[in-house]
């Protein structure tokens, strides 16, 4: 067996300070999405200890549409369409599996997605299986959209369009232009597709997301991950009852995929119930965005944040994974991010705020990284 291209690219990656590693956590936490601290949360532990008392099994045994569908899988996605105010949902194993089922299922082929050239790698997966032809827009550049999509019409498309973003981009930190989407989709009859991975739970009236504001409408289909600020495992996904029925019957990653723990159903259920209440884990969370403008961003000149994702670009791949040793061995987890995550020559810090630190550790992070960057 010839292992050598496997080990030359490894070597590869390794002179050129992208090798990944496995790293258990320690120190203080400014590396996971458990933005509202709910990972250990005791109310949602006691609903699965109280789920195990009562009998729910620990597996589910098989694909939804065999016999894996359990009557905890269908109370979470008919309170979860109640809460997101959609027609219906639909709860799959992760974000990775449910992207690809949105982009490899429903455009079809003939139909245009259009993307923000920044979107998650899961969306890229997701468009390769696709039908639908696909382009990508200049990042959070709504007139980008607008030109792509007058560009193919003009060029004879004759489908329907996708647009595909994420709400909250979880790299940059940065917030999409919907107000502005929303209005190019209803022009051009398209269907938006709303990545709200980073956003569920932080922002929106009850932590429904930035794209509250848009309930109730026909033409969109919207993504929440349970496993970020909901601190739990999952993703739903909601809209028109239409596109939901067309998943299951379509959606390759769903159909095949053996469906998730009806112990995970009950604990997303529950933490559905807890970002519903959570008002004030968010203010929490904001005081420490604010505490984070003055003792992270302000000294080293960067923007204030406008989210609880602070980048600090550092451009070069060593360098990024460097500082953020530092800071490690100081006992921050602050991890580097390296391409492909991000595009080359903009490796960085991901510095993610989450309410498993307080104040006084914001304050350190800024005067070590201060330190790591002189």
């Amino acid at each position: 067996m010839n292992s050598e291209p496997h080990r030359s690219q490894l070597a590869a990656l390794e002179s050129r300070g992208r090798l990944r590693r496995l790293v258990s956590r320690s120190g203080r936490d400014f590396a996971s999405n458990d933005y509202l601290g709910l990972s250990s949360d005791p109310i949602i532990g006691q609903a699965v200890a109280d789920a195990v008392g009562r009998g729910v099994p620990v597996g589910s045994g098989g694909s939804r549409l065999l016999r894996g569908n359990a009557p905890e899988h269908e109370g979470l996605e008919a309170k979860a369409a109640a809460f997101f105010r959609t027609e219906a949902a639909l709860f799959l194993a992760n974000g990775l599996l449910a992207n690809m089922a949105l982009l490899s299922a429903l455009p079809q082929r003939g139909d245009l997605i259009v993307a923000d050239e920044l979107i998650h790698a899961s969306v890229h997966d997701g468009i390769r299986l696709s039908k639908a032809a696909a382009v990508f827009a200049r990042h959070n550049d709504a007139q980008s959209f607008a030109d792509l999509i007058a560009a193919w019409r003009a060029e004879g498309g004759k489908g329907r369009v996708w647009i595909a973003v994420e709400t909250l981009y979880s790299m940059d930190g940065d917030v999409a232009p919907l107000a502005g989407l929303a209005e190019i989709a209803a022009r051009h009859d398209a269907m938006l597709l709303l990545d709200e991975a980073h956003a569920t739970g932080v922002f929106g009236p009850a932590g429904r997301g930035l794209s509250a504001g848009l309930d109730g409408l026909h033409n969109v289909v919207s993504l929440h991950t349970c496993g970020k600020a909901m601190g739990v495992e999952g993703a739903l996904v909601c809209g028109p009852r239409l596109y939901i029925d067309y998943l299951i019957n379509r959606a390759r990653p769903f159909i095949f995929s053996t469906a998730p723990s009806p112990l995970m159903a009950v604990a997303v259920s529950a933490a559905l119930d807890r970002v519903e209440s959570a008002d004030d884990h968010r203010q929490r969370l904001t005081i420490l965005r604010q505490d984070a403008a003055e003792t992270i961003c302000a000294p080293l000149g960067l923007p204030s944040p406008r989210s609880q994702i602070i980048p600090v670009i550092l451009g070069k791949d060593v360098r990024a994974m460097a500082v953020a040793a530092a800071l490690q061995a100081d006992g921050f987890d602050v991890r580097g991010i390296r391409p492909p995550t991000v595009p080359p020559g903009t490796s960085r810090l991901r510095v993610s705020l989450t309410l498993n630190v307080g104040r006084a550790d914001v304050a350190a992070l800024g005067e070590a990284l201060q330190r790591a960057l002189a």
